[in-house]
């Protein structure tokens, strides 16, 4: 179960939330807790978080380990503050930024590489969805952004399916719906990288992730977890999520 606070939150209000969250999560012990908040909340939630299960990451890396590149944090920058797991390619980094599977395949590379965890993220757009082209553009982004990794490479990410339009917009996936990608996704990981790994691939759902929804969502063999944005950033909603 990761949180993904997006711009929100300063290092004070990371501290009170942890304050509030490590106490409603201390009995979880069927997943693994991951939030990642915006850099500079990065030490003060690994600081919170000492000693606990839960895990910190950040929302994106650059591919190079250091260098003239005004605004941009390295994956050992990352690393060194404490932070295991870096969330790669979320759509709003395609959407307002640039990204493309290109550079996700070199963020990724250049995450592992640091000794972080990637959580890559894959989905479509809604016209997309609306023309019927969600396994095709699923396929794509896998093609050009994981399957180029090697096999050990491969075993050491997490895939996150987040469908654009149910970022944000208060729409969700039906978890049949969501169910379906995740299988279009295990199949193609299974047809590159072989049955065991697509089997052991863990693939979680992002895209209005709540609490009236998760239990639904979470009923579905193929979902593996969720990425949760808006609803991770106050302790009891996110807790709640943890401990559906």
């Amino acid at each position: 179960m990761a949180g993904n606070w997006k711009m929100y939150k300063t290092p004070a209000e990371t501290k009170a939330f942890f304050d509030a969250f490590l106490q409603l999560v201390a009995e979880a012990k069927h997943c693994e807790i991951a939030i990642c908040p915006p850099f500079v909340n990065i030490h003060a939630a690994v600081e919170a978080s000492r000693g606990t299960r839960v895990g910190v990451g950040a929302q994106n890396l650059y591919w190079k380990n250091e260098g003239a590149f005004t605004g941009e944090v390295s994956g050992p920058m990352i690393k060194a503050s404490g932070a295991a797991w870096v969330i790669i390619g979320h759509s709003e980094r395609r959407q307002y930024f640039g990204e493309t599977d290109a550079t996700v395949l070199e963020r990724t590379k250049a995450a592992l590489a640091a000794g972080l965890k990637p959580i890559v993220c894959v989905g479509e757009r809604l016209e997309e969805r609306e023309a019927g082209r969600t396994d095709a553009v699923l396929a794509e982004q896998f093609n050009g952004g994981i399957a180029p990794l090697d096999a050990d490479a491969f075993a050491k990410i997490v895939i996150a399916y987040e469908p654009v339009w149910a970022i944000g917009t208060g729409r969700t996936a039906t978890p049949e719906m969501a169910a379906d990608a995740h299988r279009v996704l295990r199949g193609l990981v299974s047809a590159k990288y072989g049955a065991v790994a697509g089997a052991a691939i863990r693939i979680l759902y992002g895209g209005s992730v709540k609490p009236d929804n998760v239990k639904g969502l979470m009923a579905q063999p193929e979902i593996d977890g969720a990425l949760v944005g808006g609803a991770s950033l106050e302790a009891a909603s996110f807790a709640s999520i943890v401990n559906f």
